[in-house]
């Protein structure tokens, strides 16, 4: 009789009395063990060493450009292996389909809805007026070798022809070795299905690539260990080229563009998390090493492989991860999208030329067109806004020199933005797909705990009686 009431009171498998599903197991590590506070110091220490050295400072750009290609080298394997895994392991290929279709209709809504959101901003706030800048003054040196990697002049319909193109690499040993993450991604999805066909047979084939991705991520996260170094020469050289007094002429155009930024974060994407129950607060915690990095080396690309693996690790499936998010760093660029409507409407402002409401319209078109050649590595928002100028012929692409020194402190803006664009897309596709797991968000986010406390079984009365007469 002891024997059943002793299994009346056993676990049933959920966590004891008293405890939820999400308890950590462990303490916190202190705040001077994170990546982020390291980042954070190198990030001081580059600001105060471009002011105090700003010869040497100037010199250590090299540092963050080794960084950067340290892993941009992985970015394409990972891919392609992280894809074909995903794709491979579909037990229905129309699930891909559907995955990818409601993908680009998200990417499209939100950057369409960026580039209005920076339109009607620099509308409102015309951080380009009253510049009245005399473009035969300006000092187009420099601007002319940025120009230059634009190619000819091309049309509307050219542009989207040739980025349908582009989609496809002239080789698949091309597309890697370029890094062009479309083409890697376009190969990929293309192996996937045809590996899934096989079959059975494929196992051993999916196993291997699994293997190497594992030691890809392994790569990665000794990389990553070398941010503040790089964070440190980023900030160095930012700071020492080109001063805190060459903000000040600029000074309002940053600070529109950050706010817009800023808003469209928070107001936007936060609004759509909390539709689906998801703190945005939370999630920029989860993120913040990630943010500091970007910040400090103005490009998104480096945080791109720990972004798969934190996706993963907050409740989203893996063949979803690996599908959503690289096609969100080429289509889903939404601080590139601010930075171009607001950049086109600034250099108007400031030269003086009057557009109408319908050549304003052509420009944002145009806009949602090259954005989505902007890839994820520095100065290519700059060379894109080029491309687009120079297409409308409406605003004087010479313009652009007002924007040129003040573009490295754009870009962090428009970096962070695109991560946490894509970061939310990946997120509020996997709710979609009901290919999330709110247990593991709650783990990975800090949020209370989703998964309901286990009830203990109510006491046999029965075999408790009978137990209590022996």
């Amino acid at each position: 009789m002891r024997l059943a009431q002793a299994e009346n009171n056993a676990p049933t498998g959920g966590p004891p009395s008293g405890m939820d599903a999400t308890t950590p197991s462990t303490p916190p590590a202190p705040f001077y063990s994170q990546l982020y506070f390291w980042v954070l110091v190198g990030m001081i220490l580059g600001i105060i060493n471009g002011l105090c050295l700003p010869d040497v400072a100037a010199q250590l750009k090299p540092l963050s450009d080794a960084f950067i290609r340290m892993i941009r080298m992985l970015i394409a394997p990972i891919i392609f292996t992280t894809v074909v895994v995903g794709i491979a392991g579909m037990d229905n290929l129309k699930r891909l389909g559907r995955i990818g279709l409601k993908a680009v209709i998200y990417f499209e809504a939100m950057t369409t809805l960026a580039l209005v959101i920076g339109w009607t901003v620099a509308k409102v706030l015309q951080p380009g007026a009253g510049m009245n800048a005399d473009l035969s003054k300006l000092n187009v040196t420099e601007l002319h070798s940025k120009l230059a990697e634009t190619g000819p002049q091309k049309g509307m319909a050219d542009l989207l022809v040739e980025f349908l193109l582009n989609v496809i690499p002239k080789t698949v040993v091309g597309a890697f070795a370029e890094g062009e993450i479309l083409q890697v991604l376009f190969f990929s999805v293309l192996f996937g299905i045809a590996m899934a066909g096989v079959g059975e047979a494929n196992r051993p084939v999916i196993h291997a690539l699994d293997q190497i991705a594992k030691a890809l991520m392994g790569m990665i996260r000794f990389i990553i260990k070398l941010a503040p170094f790089a964070v440190f020469g980023s900030m160095s050289y930012t700071v020492g080229k080109f001063g805190i007094g060459s903000l000040r002429a600029q000074a309002w155009l940053l600070g529109c563009v950050f706010l817009t930024c800023i808003c469209f974060v928070v107001f936007c994407l936060g609004t759509l998390l909390r539709l689906n129950g998801i703190s945005l607060w939370r999630l920029l915690r989860y993120v913040r090493e990630e943010l500091f990095i970007i910040f400090g080396t103005a490009s998104s690309e480096p945080v791109f492989p720990r972004l798969l693996a934190k996706l993963e690790q907050a409740g989203c499936s893996r063949p979803l991860v690996g599908i959503v998010l690289p096609a969100g760093y080429a289509l889903n660029l939404d601080g590139s999208s601010i930075y171009l409507a607001m950049g086109a409407l600034f250099i108007a402002q400031a030269t003086n030329a009057h557009l109408t409401f319908g050549q304003e319209l052509a420009v944002l078109l145009v806009s949602l067109v090259t954005s989505k050649g902007a890839a994820a590595v520095v100065g290519s928002a700059f060379i894109t806004l080029a491309a687009t100028l120079s297409s409308m012929k409406t605003i004087p692409v010479e313009g652009m020199v007002l924007i040129l020194g003040v573009d490295w402190f754009l870009a962090m803006a428009r970096a962070m933005t695109n991560m946490v664009g894509n970061t939310v897309a990946t997120l509020i596709v996997a709710k979609w797909e009901r290919e999330f797991d709110p247990a593991k968000a709650a783990r990975a986010l800090g949020a209370p705990a989703t998964v309901k406390r286990i009830p203990q079984p109510a006491p046999n009365t029965v075999t408790t009686e009978a137990a209590q007469s022996d």
